[in-house]
């Protein structure tokens, strides 16, 4: 099955989820969205919301035929 455009937007926002999780893992002051957005708190509050959507996406993706 090929990926589309959706499907890789939702992969790659999945994976920073993830490495934001495992940073926070390692030391709690580590936030990869903040890091990258926390000058901006409301980019920083979309960017969680789209990594939530895109983990939603994903368990979709997974149980689709």
């Amino acid at each position: 099955m090929e990926k589309t455009v959706l499907d890789w937007i939702a992969l790659v926002l999945v994976i920073i989820g993830g490495l934001n999780w495992g940073f926070f893992a390692i030391d709690p002051s580590w936030n990869l969205v903040e890091l990258i957005f926390g000058a901006i708190p409301i980019l920083a509050k979309i960017v969680y919301a789209l990594v939530a959507l895109s983990a939603v996406y994903m368990i979709y993706m997974a149980f689709k035929k």
